[in-house]
């Protein structure tokens, strides 16, 4: 399955068939503007989430930070960037970081995990030196 019908599955899910979804890929360079801009933060970041309407959202990612974070946990890309994706249509929801997120997260990315991915690599986990969540490996028996 594609990514734009992966997406476009998940966000009937969280957000509704009449919601309106745009998703945009952008240059590490363009996630830093983007962040200082509007989160007055000087740094690249892996997605941001915007509410343009009532049911009209976009979500902005930058490859190569996820890439790189996917590496740093040495997590699949493919994986991590629905984890992502799921995280911004989260907030886009209306959803603000905490174990309620965190749940709806878990919730959902077991479902696309299993869906796309046979479920046999990864889970979520609280990362507190990042301030949100991770993939983690399932320990072996």
């Amino acid at each position: 399955m594609r990514f734009a019908n992966k997406v476009e599955s998940i966000k009937n899910n969280i957000l509704g068939k009449k919601y309106s979804l745009s998703v945009a890929f952008v240059s590490e360079k363009k996630s830093r503007e983007i962040n200082k801009k509007y989160r007055k933060k000087d740094k690249a970041t892996n997605v941001l989430s915007f509410s343009l309407r009532p049911n009209e959202g976009e979500l902005v990612l930058c490859k190569a930070v996820i890439k790189k974070e996917a590496e740093n946990f040495g997590k699949i890309f493919r994986q991590y960037l629905i984890f992502l994706v799921i995280h911004g249509m989260l907030h886009l929801k209306g959803m603000r970081h905490g174990s309620i997120m965190e749940e709806a997260e878990n919730f959902y990315y077991q479902i696309y995990d299993q869906k796309y991915f046979n479920g046999n690599r990864h889970r979520v986990r609280n990362d507190q030196s990042r301030h949100g969540r991770i993939l983690q490996g399932r320990k072996k028996s």
